[in-house]
């Protein structure tokens, strides 16, 4: 079985723009101290925003088969759903031969995790264990190509 890089050369340069959407179930209390301000390691949505916008810049070094497209759009939108989820929303966009899909999932993959990390200290039980934590929920949600 051979592996290669599809073949756009002969593709044209179009407008495009994917969205995609994850969720992390935390537990209340750990929701809280986000909203307040108050986890140890610094703002939790900006540090994600930033590491998910790194992430896109990433993607063709961690899916080796993505081109590397020039990315002109992103962002990370974020949403404390019920009283333990956040949802992460991105949204990337380039004039390229193929699409950003891949990119905007890296990005909510990123994000979701650099929220686990930032706030795994609250999310702990007694034996150093996760049992409420969870990533779920990550998909493209658009995509655009005009």
């Amino acid at each position: 079985m051979s592996v290669k890089m599809v073949d756009i050369s002969f593709k044209d340069v179009v407008f495009r723009e994917a969205r995609a959407e994850g969720f992390i179930k935390l537990r209340k209390e750990t929701i809280e101290l986000i909203k307040e301000g108050k986890v140890e390691k610094g703002d939790v949505f900006t540090i994600a925003k930033v590491a998910a916008i790194q992430a896109v810049k990433k993607t063709p070094e961690l899916i080796p088969l993505c081109h590397n497209i020039p990315i002109t759009f992103v962002d990370v939108e974020f949403q404390v759903v019920g009283e333990d989820r956040v949802r992460v929303e991105a949204t990337v966009r380039a004039s390229a031969k193929t699409g950003v899909e891949m990119e905007a999932l890296t990005a909510v993959v990123a994000a979701l995790l650099n929220i686990w990390d930032l706030v795994k200290k609250y999310e702990k039980d007694e034996n150093g264990q996760y049992p409420w934590t969870v990533i779920e929920g990550v998909r493209v949600i658009s995509k655009i190509k005009r």
